[in-house]
């Protein structure tokens, strides 16, 4: 099929009904969302159950929910159940709803370049957390729903609407603070080439990402006290000290990246290797480096379908030794280029220093990279004119 560079209305339509009938099946193939709540987050639901006493919670409520993460998704799952009375069912209909939205504003963003950039869809849906958790009681979709509304904004050069979705995703989770940090950084860098300047396009996501030390004064530290006592949940260890910080679950997110972007990249757009490219003096000492950092801070304690995969093909020095591979990948594409991407990729993998390595918290940054990749924005060295 020949590409074309804009599409006609035959193409949305298609595109449309398309998406409509797949998340028709997911609806329908999980039991019309009415499945009993066996991988949903339980706790989750009665934390909500709290916040639907009232519209508005208090407080005392607000410092003491007993969860690890901001509150905002149970405030609003809270109100949808103070409303409409409709159990778990609403909260996993939001889910899948706010998930259909965000493929379809990327799959549109892609037909407005060329029906190829539509495979960068297809590599968001490869990632077995994208759709599978936008039917379930979870708090990811949202999270990542407003991280993408940001980043969608931003695109359009509307700085105080893409900082206002920032400053919920940080309200939903509190590791999407990397986002807007890093947008900031690379606008300051971009802004001040040619001197200092106080521009919104800086400002903006500085203030949002700003936002999470009203969480931590209103917290008294990075989550409720209430949560590191609360029974139900499991507190990663590395999270019960303040200062503790673990290099192991940055080089995991690293290796999950190269798994489930940087290899689908090359077998989707790409498909072609120059091996002299590869081999070169930079990128063996990026090889050394990392080889160190592997051997000194092993991922060894680590979670998720691609570690549980491993687990069951590989022992323990060649799980390592391909871990490591998939994270060299991810450092080479990457490492090279100063851009949005760069600076998003490191502020993420300063955020896992203090997080459970897990590859469920690759979905914000895969939404945002395959939406990057689908509006060829991905490899862009300056986004001062980045609109679509």
């Amino acid at each position: 099929m020949k590409l074309r560079d804009s599409p006609n209305s035959k193409s949305q339509t298609i595109f449309t009904v398309a998406i409509g009938l797949l998340y028709l099946a997911l609806f329908v193939s999980l039991d019309y969302l009415q499945f009993p709540p066996v991988w949903d987050e339980s706790h989750f639901w009665e934390t909500t159950l709290r916040f639907s006493q009232q519209l508005i919670p208090s407080l005392e409520l607000l410092k003491s929910y007993g969860e690890l993460n901001t509150p905002l998704p149970f405030i609003i799952f809270g109100i949808l159940e103070f409303v409409f009375k409709g159990g778990i069912f609403a909260g996993r209909f939001l889910n899948l709803g706010l998930s259909l939205i965000m493929t379809y504003l990327i799959g549109q963003a892609a037909l407005s370049r060329n029906y190829a950039a539509l495979l960068a869809l297809g590599g968001l849906f490869l990632f077995p957390y994208y759709l599978w958790s936008s039917g379930y009681f979870y708090t990811d979709i949202m999270g990542a729903f407003f991280v993408f509304i940001g980043f969608w904004f931003y695109q359009q050069q509307r700085h105080w609407l893409s900082s206002f979705a920032f400053v919920l995703a940080i309200a939903s989770r509190q590791y999407m603070l990397a986002f807007p940090l890093a947008i900031a950084v690379h606008e300051f860098i971009s802004v001040h080439r040619s001197g200092f300047k106080l521009e919104r396009s800086w400002i903006a996501p500085l203030l949002a990402a700003s936002s999470i030390l009203g969480w931590i004064l209103l917290f008294g530290g990075l989550a409720p006290q209430s949560a590191f006592t609360n029974e139900s949940i499991q507190v990663p260890g590395i999270q019960k000290s303040s200062w503790a910080v673990d290099l192991s679950g940055s080089l995991y997110f690293l290796s999950c990246l190269g798994f489930y972007f940087v290899g689908l990249e090359w077998l989707l757009f790409s498909r072609k290797m120059n091996v002299q490219k590869l081999i070169t003096q930079k990128n063996c000492f990026l090889a050394f480096i990392l080889i160190i950092l592997f051997i000194l801070f092993p991922p060894l304690d680590t979670h998720g379908l691609l570690s549980r995969g491993l687990e069951l093909l590989l022992v323990e020095f060649p799980r390592l030794c391909l871990l490591y591979a998939l994270a060299l990948i991810a450092v080479i594409r990457f490492a090279y280029r100063p851009n949005l991407a760069f600076w998003i990729l490191l502020m993420n993998c300063g955020i896992m220093l203090r997080a459970y390595p897990w590859d469920k918290y690759l979905l914000p940054i895969l939404v945002v990279f395959w939406y990057l990749k689908a509006i060829d924005r991905l490899d862009a060295t300056s986004e001062n004119n980045f609109q679509v």
